[in-house]
């Protein structure tokens, strides 16, 4: 198997179906969370909504590189989001946090092999491999916080 559908199967199992890592994923976490539980703050902690659309934020942002070679997200900016006030509005975000996932993924095993290793974008940030990579990382930190968030809230 090729590195970029391997990359592209570890980022559908750390969001839409794995449990190789962590024994669960943001759909299994997320999917049948009512929007109150999701945008309760324990203590000083982000809501596990927050958590959610942070991580959705750079999916957006890295997928963007892919489609139009532009980094527009800046981490300054990767938790400022308007609040879910609905069950609606969350499964809304829900479906659009399943459905970008699908279309990353789908662009990283598409990707000639060769290009994991050029710069992403600008080479002050470093290299495609190391930006999907590390975005998985990261997710995978979120994860365990919202895993712990929602074991805090029950």
């Amino acid at each position: 198997m090729k590195q970029t559908e391997q990359l592209a199967n570890r980022l559908r199992e750390l969001i839409l179906n794995g449990t190789w890592i962590a024994n669960t994923n943001y759909k299994d976490q997320l999917e049948n969370l009512d929007w109150k539980t999701a945008t309760t703050k324990f203590q000083s902690f982000n809501s596990i909504a927050v958590l959610a659309q942070h991580i959705h934020y750079y999916i957006s942002g890295i997928t963007n590189v892919f489609v139009n070679n532009k980094l527009d997200i800046r981490d300054k900016f990767s938790f400022n989001f308007l609040p879910i006030e609905s069950q609606q509005e969350w499964e809304l975000f829900l479906n659009q946090f399943w459905t970008d996932t699908l279309i990353l993924a789908e662009f990283i095993e598409k990707m000639p092999e060769e290009n994991l290793n050029t710069n992403f974008v600008d080479e002050k940030y470093g290299t495609y491999l190391r930006n999907i990579d590390g975005m998985m990382e990261h997710g995978y930190y979120h994860l365990g916080q919202i895993v712990l968030i929602k074991k805090l809230l029950e």
